[in-house]
């Protein structure tokens, strides 16, 4: 039964339904539908498309296209494909791992495992010392470090050094001897559960060049590695039995009794107000060495640290 008032289909003007129809015709065309009724013999539909994909599966032909699409010579980073990107995002500068352990010094050495010994380095500590890997891009560092044990399970007496290409983690080295470091010391059993993310802030801000501070304490960008002007040479983190140590070398130390106005003890101070604060995340005013196993932020420099009893220091 029709609907109540609805019109019947002789009602409509012959002129009307013409119209329609023409309409009708149109639009399917414009969508390449027949308008006609389809009067061959079903095909058969391919057997991809009756199979049901459980959810994340993708078709072989999904597949193809995607690799036709990875052959396309677009740029790809490892934002658009974790596994098939073709691009990788640059460092400012080459780094070098670095690591040793009372188990290292069973292995057997090799050129490439062992770094060269710089001239007038004690022997011993550094033939022990085995080279990693070098990396100059983002993708390669969390290569490396995902796949590299973290400092909370490494064994008493081990250390990881982290510098850039070239430099020997030494004293000795022609680009530390005239340097010194930031240090902090922490408590072993109460860090156990912060020294990885402690480390891994550390790595970053390195590479990163987030200590690299304009010497006139500007704003502006520091300037260009090649120059020589970036003073931090590397990073290491120490286990010992009862406490961790993490440190920042550099390739230049301020006299201690130079101005804070200074430039380069500025520059010192700003590295070290940003180790504490940005990168270790505590509160600027905070005092660290509240026991023996635990220290303030403090730099010395390598002649100094070599010297017994009281020592020149700047606290962060």
């Amino acid at each position: 039964m029709s609907a109540p008032n609805a019109p019947s289909s002789s009602s409509v003007p012959e002129s009307v339904s013409e119209a329609n129809t023409a309409t009708l015709t149109s639009a399917l065309a414009a969508a390449s539908i027949s308008s006609s009724p389809d009067t061959s013999e079903p095909k058969e539909l391919d057997k991809k498309e009756n199979v049901e994909l459980e959810e994340g599966e993708i078709r072989e032909d999904d597949e193809e296209d995607a690799e036709e699409e990875e052959d396309d010579g677009k740029v790809k980073t490892v934002f658009d494909s974790k596994d098939k990107f073709n691009v990788k995002h640059p460092l400012y500068a080459s780094w070098t791992l670095f690591f040793d352990s009372p188990q290292s010094k069973l292995l057997p050495k090799t050129p490439s495992s062992t770094p060269a010994t710089p001239a007038g380095a004690h022997g011993g500590w550094m033939d022990d010392i085995r080279r990693v890997v070098t990396f100059d891009s983002v993708e390669e560092f969390w290569g490396l470090y995902n796949n590299i044990v973290p400092p909370s399970q490494l064994p008493g007496k081990a250390n990881y050094y982290l510098f850039k290409d070239g430099i020997v983690p030494a004293w000795e080295d022609p680009q530390n001897k005239n340097g010194g470091k930031w240090s902090i010391q922490v408590p072993k059993e109460k860090s156990k559960s912060q020294i990885d993310t402690m480390w891994l802030y550390t790595m970053l801000a390195a590479i990163g060049e987030t200590f690299e501070t304009p010497v006139n304490g500007s704003t502006e960008a520091p300037p260009p590695v090649n120059e020589q002007s970036d003073i931090v040479t590397g990073v290491i983190c120490s286990s010992r039995p009862n406490f961790y140590r993490i440190s920042i070398w550099t390739r230049s130390a301020p006299e201690t009794s130079l101005p804070p106005t200074d430039p380069l003890m500025a520059r010192m101070i700003a590295i070290g107000k940003h180790f504490k604060s940005s990168v270790l995340g505590y509160e600027p005013d905070a005092k660290l060495a509240v026991s023996s196993l635990s220290t303030e932020i403090f730099f010395e420099s390598h002649v100094d640290s070599e010297k017994k009893g009281n020592k020149k220091r700047i606290v962060a």
